[in-house]
């Protein structure tokens, strides 16, 4: 996109608020265009809104460009376009309805028109995937975390908690859901034994699966070095999982996007911090009463990475509502939505009914008491919630 002399903005209120977002020039970790990747379709599409753009008069070619979200502090979204990144908002023709929110990840088509210090969003390009949380209330609305992911980190922080069965098996509902790769992160691998380690990774496998991909990390042993990070080093062989951040830049190639997807305090910036070789992202004091950090992100960011992908930092999210994702249950849990088709009724709980096949097969061994706990309470939480909307909503 040309550059070009810009005049003070004629929006005064815009230009107050940006003034105080962080300015882009100390924001070193945001990645560069030629590190995004669009899809064909998101390319096609932006070609035929440029079209229209220009023969309904709207803009000149020039002052278009294609972009990306990397950022999102308080709605103003900081945009990626080839050679420059900048602030945008929306144009007057994209301020109201479901096309006038973006999300960390949407591809745009962007115009800086003469007079501007920010660029107007024209249109949203269709996404590939929407990785989305319910927000709770009865009209079904649902917050987009970000768009356009090839994978999700579920980070959780190991120590005397424990690991939360319950908030793998819900996180990787909405993972598959979206047609996202689901992989899991364990932080501050170094608070808990072996048998406790052991018994982490078992639990993963045995409500995820095998297959599921999974690191332990220690960012502080990393940094420290000695005999505890060579014993945890060989405990990630034995246990046949990755290590470190080079195991988590395992899991972002170079041309993907990821997010990080955790509860506040598990380490997501800390190990961000330990990817990028730098402190570049603010990470909050550890709490004596539950040893775990404070939240400190408080923007949707992406994050580059060095020799590898690109990596969403979010918010922490203290609860994830579920309602909606029962073809993400059956990913998760295919073996036991299997089972189900073969139950005497339709609206069989799996708990006390009579031809029941998910209990028969619980009883003859075919899965864990722990797995099918995760799956009845996800089932269940889902079957309630959908009592609760409104009637007129279609989920």
């Amino acid at each position: 996109m040309a550059k070009r002399a810009r005049k003070p903005s004629r929006r005064p209120q815009a230009g107050r608020v940006q003034e105080a977002l962080p300015a882009l020039s100390s924001l070193t970790e945001l990645p560069e265009f030629e590190k995004l990747t669009a899809s064909a379709t998101q390319r096609e599409a932006y070609e035929e809104v440029v079209a229209r753009l220009v023969a309904e008069g709207f803009a000149q070619a020039d002052e278009l460009a294609l972009g990306c979200v990397v950022r999102l502090d308080r709605g103003f979204p900081a945009v990626a376009c080839e050679g420059a990144t900048f602030r945008c908002e929306f144009s007057a023709r994209l301020t109201k309805g479901e096309y006038s929110k973006v999300a960390v990840g949407d591809w745009l088509c962007v115009r800086v028109p003469q007079g501007h210090d920010m660029g107007l969003i024209e249109a949203i390009l269709p996404r590939t995937n929407d990785l989305a949380r319910w927000r709770g209330n009865a009209r079904g609305e649902r917050q987009t975390l970000a768009a356009n992911i090839d994978s999700v980190l579920v980070v959780q922080a190991l120590g005397e908690r424990g690991v939360s069965a319950d908030r793998l098996a819900r996180s990787a509902m909405i993972v598959r859901d979206c047609g996202s790769e689901v992989a899991i992160v364990f932080t501050k691998a170094d608070r808990v034994d072996d048998e406790a380690l052991g018994a982490a990774v078992a639990l993963v496998r045995d409500i995820l699966g095998s297959g599921v991909k999974l690191v332990l990390t220690s960012s502080e042993l990393e940094r420290a070095g000695g005999e505890a990070l060579q014993h945890l080093m060989a405990q990630a062989v034995e246990l046949g999982v990755l290590w470190g951040t080079a195991g988590v830049q395992a899991l972002v190639p170079k041309g993907s996007v990821a997010i990080m997807l955790g509860e506040s305090g598990a380490g997501k910036s800390t190990l961000l911090n330990a990817l990028l070789g730098r402190e570049a992202l603010e990470t909050g004091a550890v709490r004596e009463s539950d040893d775990t950090g404070r939240h400190t992100t408080v923007a949707r960011r992406m994050v580059s990475l060095p020799g590898a992908g690109v990596i969403v930092d979010a918010p922490g999210l203290r609860s994830l509502p579920v309602i909606g994702h029962e073809r993400g249950l059956a990913l998760v849990f295919p073996d036991i939505a299997e089972a189900a088709q073969g139950c005497r009724f339709r609206d069989c709980t799996h708990t006390h009914e009579p031809g029941c096949v998910v209990q028969e097969e619980f009883r003859a061994g075919a899965f864990s008491k722990e797995r099918l706990d995760a799956y009845l309470l996800l089932a269940r939480e889902m079957r309630e919630n959908a009592n609760g909307i409104d009637p007129d909503v279609v989920i």
